[in-house]
């Protein structure tokens, strides 16, 4: 067992195998490594800059053990809290931390979080198509990689390009399989008609259910772009259908909004993957207007603060849907599935493979085998960076698509 004193070296590692990632990496004078994933997608130098030029100056010489006393020193001592930059970079502190201290400990990081409270975690995939036969495909190609959930996104009679349809066409053409951010100086335009999505939604769904049955849970994200009332009316339309959630249905900074929602449809919801802080869930989750709590341990503060989030949501039987597209490194993928199986009120976990890029460039232990992710026993995260692959990939800008309606408003993407 290693005794594990203070940090030693503190670097910030920037690659972009598949796309861009954002790691931090702590060195303990025992020569223990700890990662931390500080990916912001879109915004990604903002947290470099953040940890380079204010955080890392302070870790060099603290006890990595004071993990707590460490993270509410980052928050307060900063003075303007939260913040999904801030959060970001005190997650990657956090999850470094956690990491040298299984190693420390001689564990995998799930033993120090209470032990495993199952055999592994179930996850979903993300089927899509420009129409029907295409959406079945995917559908059928996710089964046959072994998912037993999926979610569902479908191109929109009318529009050029929709969220989540992995083979829209985009500025720059080829498909976004692995990531909607563009490399470029600038982001990708796309269209949108509320109006047109809700009538073709539903029966989207009633057909999905008579090709694959009852059985198979199934999920779909609105991604923020319906208002209260509009979101009510698709929850509603849903319930035939029996989602296993619908996700971002409306944009919930307006946490009273969901009120409306509820009032009007028993489909579950999924909120929060923009979110950063539990202030942002304190409504949502106290007045029982969601059942999945969405935040990435990556963009939330770290395991530390997710940890709270979902354990004051346990309380109201809300259970946890942590993000994890490929926006999320292997880094941060590792940190939530390790939470996953450590706490109770587990939900489902996203789950998108990396490109064989970003596989040779992170290391990882994690496996998926019949639907279900286990972190796997090696101590500590299970993940290692290899730097001299992470250097054949330099940062390469990019941005998120942005959308327009029909008469040129900008609108939630």
């Amino acid at each position: 067992m290693h005794r594990m004193t203070s940090i030693q070296t503190a670097e910030v590692v920037v690659t972009s195998p598949d796309r861009n990632f954002v790691t931090l990496r702590l060195t303990t004078e025992d020569g223990l490594v700890g990662l931390g994933d500080a990916t912001l997608n879109g915004r990604e130098l903002a947290v470099v800059a953040y940890l380079r030029e204010h955080v890392l100056p302070l870790l060099i010489g603290r006890d990595a053990h004071r993990i707590e006393d460490t993270w509410q020193f980052l928050y307060r001592s900063a003075y303007w809290r939260r913040g999904p930059v801030t959060m970001a970079a005190i997650a990657a502190v956090d999850v470094a931390l956690w990491d040298l201290k299984a190693q420390a400990a001689g564990m995998p990081l799930y033993q120090l979080l209470g032990g495993a409270s199952r055999t592994g975690l179930l996850a979903y995939g993300h089927a899509s198509g420009r129409d029907l036969p295409e959406l079945f495909d995917s559908i059928r190609d996710h089964l046959d990689q072994g998912y037993q959930a999926i979610r569902v996104q479908i191109g929109v009679p009318g529009l050029t390009a929709v969220y989540g349809v992995a083979a829209s066409p985009r500025a720059g053409g080829g498909r976004y399989d692995y990531e909607p951010a563009g490399r470029g100086a600038y982001p990708a335009e796309e269209d949108w008609d509320t109006r047109a999505y809700l009538r073709h939604l539903p029966a989207v769904f009633d057909a999905v259910r008579n090709e694959f049955g009852p059985e198979l849970p199934l999920l779909h994200d609105a991604h923020h772009r319906l208002t209260p009332i509009q979101a009510a009316r698709l929850g509603k339309a849903l319930e035939p259908y029996d989602l296993f959630w619908l996700e971002d249905a409306t944009p919930a900074e307006n946490q009273q909004a969901l009120r409306l929602v509820r009032q009007h449809t028993t489909t579950p919801l999924a909120i929060g993957e923009v979110f950063n802080t539990i202030w942002d869930y304190q409504e949502l989750i106290r007045e029982q207007l969601i059942d999945y709590v969405r935040s990435a341990v990556t963009h939330t503060g770290g395991i530390t603060h997710l940890r709270r989030i979902l354990d004051f949501a346990a309380q109201y039987q809300i259970k946890s849907g942590i993000h994890g597209p490929t926006d999320i490194s292997p880094v941060g993928m590792a940190a939530a599935l390790h939470l996953g199986l450590a706490i109770h009120n587990f939900g489902i976990q996203e789950y998108m493979k990396h490109g064989t890029r970003t596989d040779q460039v992170f290391h990882q232990t994690f496996t998926f085998t019949d639907g279900y992710l286990h972190p796997g026993d090696q101590p500590g995260l299970g993940v290692t960076l290899d730097t001299d692959q992470a250097g054949q990939y330099p940062y390469e800008q990019a941005y998120l698509p942005y959308n327009r309606l029909t008469d040129g408003t900008i609108h939630d993407w």
